[in-house]
């Protein structure tokens, strides 16, 4: 570092101490207006400036210019602010609202060595600034997987129909993720509820195409090989067309159009049968040997 540098760097860390308050005010102000949606609190917003203030001042005084406390901060802060829906805009001007904050009191100054001084400073709340937004993109991402793990859980319930019978209501795209899910979930049913049949209805399934049967059939031989029994349900005429269109072979698997007539048939292997009762209330008994 050239001597007008350093001089100028020497100042702005004598700006930064002798001016503290009216620099961290002016850049409470910045970051309050840009975080005015209701996110956070003043109180709070109030001691993640100061801290960040008072480390990076610290950094600047290390002989080595080590900075990790500091970008330690900047990661957390910008986690939070992911979580908490905070924009980029919202979280870069935490810490590009400094640069702004120190200009005022650089052009009072109005020294050579204040306004080389800036530069530097620019440099390295620039990085920082850069630093905090990568930080910021990565937490984001990982919300952003989170929610989609939550509602793929969501999305795919196991229900119990009947003693011994569970079902598994399929809406949306079957796709190589969400056959795990269900695979994991209709198999850790199976074991909780000792069930032996199992209803996959695709009423919901917009369509079925032959990576979608693949799937579903690795569902099936997944649940035979924990020892119950599958049908597969919902099967419309458009999808009944498709799949022979297709030449899609379910091979000794049980089809049914609707998941009453899947239940019934579960029912009925489980050693139940029909009978009618008063007209056309119909009740469920144990057939008898």
């Amino acid at each position: 570092m050239s001597v007008h540098a350093d001089a100028g760097r020497r100042r702005i860390v004598e700006l930064l101490q002798e001016n503290e308050e009216s620099i961290f005010k002016r850049w409470l102000g910045l970051a309050s207006a840009a975080s005015s949606n209701g996110h956070t609190d003043r109180g709070s917003l109030i001691g993640q400036l100061r801290e960040l203030y008072q480390v990076l001042r610290q950094s600047f005084d290390s002989p080595t210019g080590d900075s990790s406390d500091l970008r330690g901060l900047l990661a957390e802060l910008s986690r939070s602010r992911a979580r908490q829906g905070f924009t980029p805009t919202e979280t870069a001007v935490v810490v590009f609202g400094l640069k702004e904050a120190l200009y005022e009191v650089v052009e009072d100054d109005g020294s050579p060595e204040a306004l080389r001084g800036f530069i530097w400073f620019s440099r390295v709340i620039d990085d920082l600034g850069l630093f905090t937004m990568e930080s910021y993109a990565a937490a984001r991402e990982k919300v952003i997987i989170d929610q989609a793990e939550q509602l793929l859980e969501l999305s795919t319930p196991v229900v119990k129909l009947w003693e011994g019978i569970v079902a598994v209501p399929l809406v949306g795209t079957l796709d190589s993720a969400r056959t795990q899910v269900v695979m994991e979930k209709l198999l850790q049913t199976l074991v909780d509820t000792g069930s032996e049949h199992a209803v996959i209805d695709i009423t919901g399934v917009p369509a079925v195409d032959t990576q979608v049967a693949q799937h579903l059939l690795k569902t099936v031989v997944a649940a035979r090989l924990m020892g119950a029994e599958c049908v597969i349900s919902g099967i419309r005429p458009q999808i009944a067309h498709t799949i022979v269109t297709l030449g899609i072979e379910f091979g000794d698997i049980v089809t049914k159009a609707s998941l009453a007539d899947a239940l019934a048939h579960a029912l009925r292997e489980s050693g139940f049968e029909f009978v009618k009762n008063r007209g056309t209330r119909i009740a469920v008994r144990t057939v008898e040997d």
